[in-house]
C-alpha cells in the first residue's frame, strides 16, 4: 500500500485481486460499505453520496461530482457523526479504478480539497484510509471482513 500524506491532498494505492464492477459496487453499495467501512451503509447514485449508520443516523451527505461505473468516482465528504467535524469545510474523495492483467485492478483513492478541514485530515490520514481500504481488499479477495 502506498500512502502518500499531506494536510490538503492524502493518496492512498492499493492493487486488489477482484474486477473493476465488484470494487465499484464494493464501495458505492451499502450491504458491502457495512462490511468493511466502520459498519457505515453507505449508498451512491449519480447525484448522491449517502452515509448511514447502522441505526440509519446520518454520518455523511454530500454531492456527487463523478459518476463513472466502474471506472471513477469523486464525491464530497463531511463527517457528520461529529458536530466538530460536520462544522469543518467539505473536502472530496476521488476513488479510481484501473484494470490490470489478470483480474487485478488498481484502486486509487485521493482524498483532497482538505485545507478548511484539518480534524479531518487529521482523522482519515495514515491508517484511517488504510484501514478501510485495506479491509476492502481483504473482503473482497476472501469473503471475510477484516475486522469482526
Amino acid at each position: 500500500m502506498t500512502t502518500t500524506v499531506g494536510q490538503t491532498t492524502q493518496v492512498y494505492q492499493v492493487f486488489i485481486k477482484a474486477s473493476a464492477k465488484q470494487i465499484w459496487d464494493a464501495i458505492t453499495r451499502p450491504e458491502w460499505t457495512a462490511r468493511y467501512f466502520h459498519g457505515a451503509r453507505i449508498t451512491v447514485t449519480p447525484e448522491h453520496y449517502d452515509s448511514r449508520s447502522a441505526d440509519g443516523d446520518v454520518w455523511g451527505d454530500s454531492a456527487v461530482e463523478v459518476f463513472d461505473p466502474p471506472r471513477k468516482l469523486v464525491h464530497g465528504w463531511r463527517s457528520l457523526y461529529d458536530p466538530e467535524l460536520a462544522a469543518e469545510d467539505e473536502s472530496r474523495v476521488t476513488w479510481e479504478i484501473d484494470e490490470e492483467e489478470n483480474g487485478v485492478c488498481l484502486l486509487t483513492v485521493t482524498h483532497d480539497r482538505l485545507e478548511g478541514a484539518p480534524k479531518t485530515a487529521a482523522g482519515v490520514s495514515g491508517t484511517g484510509w488504510t484501514g478501510v481500504i485495506s479491509a476492502l481488499k481483504t473482503l473482497l479477495e476472501t469473503g471475510a471482513p477484516l475486522y469482526r
